[in-house]
């Protein structure tokens, strides 16, 4: 099993499971990847949603709306 790391309080932990010849990534916030039969893939599912979804985002980023 791979885990992203130390969390504090209020973070999410993605991670990977075997189920058979299969790897699935997971996170802690509930949400779980297709099954992979790579592992280094169902590692790249998990660092996808990690990014996407836990992310701290910029809101001063004003390049979404019109000039």
């Amino acid at each position: 099993m791979l885990d992203s790391g130390d969390i504090g309080p209020g973070q999410d932990r993605t991670t990977t499971v075997e189920k058979g010849s299969f790897s699935i990534a997971r996170c802690t916030c509930g949400w779980y990847g297709p099954a992979r039969r790579t592992r280094g893939v169902a590692r790249d599912d998990a660092a996808a949603h990690a990014t996407a979804r836990h992310s701290p985002s910029d809101t001063s980023d004003s390049s979404d709306s019109p000039d």
